[in-house]
């Protein structure tokens, strides 16, 4: 089963840039807010108890391909690509209200870490079992 998680998030006038488009540091922060979402999703609210919840980003990617004009409202939709030993990869994609067609895609990689050592430790089976439901690629 693929499965994705999608908000819809507003643009404001102060999330543009001087050409009155949203700025390339927004596109993150929206999703960085869409991930937080899915996260309360898939854990009821409760991810900050998790063991799991200690993880640093390891990288971003982002292509921007059609600029957001001016205020409104867009989608954006969160999916898991990869869940490997220590390591999870997001995609996502910002869209219009009204299409399937894409402002910008990119992904996330975080690594799980011991919250003392800060070295990555192997995420636990329990973390694996609630995410099982979201692995695949974006449907």
């Amino acid at each position: 089963m693929n499965r994705f998680h999608e908000q819809v998030m507003g643009v404001y006038f102060d999330d543009l840039d001087s050409f009155h488009i949203l700025h390339n540091a927004r596109y993150l922060l929206l999703f960085e807010r869409t991930l937080g979402a899915f996260w309360m999703e898939v854990f009821q609210g409760g991810f900050n108890d998790e063991e799991d919840r200690f993880h640093f980003v390891r990288a971003n990617h982002i292509e921007y391909i059609e600029p957001v004009g001016g205020v409104g409202r867009v989608r954006v939709r969160v999916w898991v690509e990869k869940l490997g030993r220590t390591s999870l990869t997001f995609g996502f994609r910002v869209m219009p209200m009204d299409q399937d067609t894409d402002h910008a895609t990119g992904s996330r990689t975080v690594v799980r870490v011991n919250p003392e050592s800060k070295r990555p430790v192997p995420w636990s089976d329990s973390f694996r079992t609630q995410l099982a439901p979201w692995l695949g690629t974006e449907a």
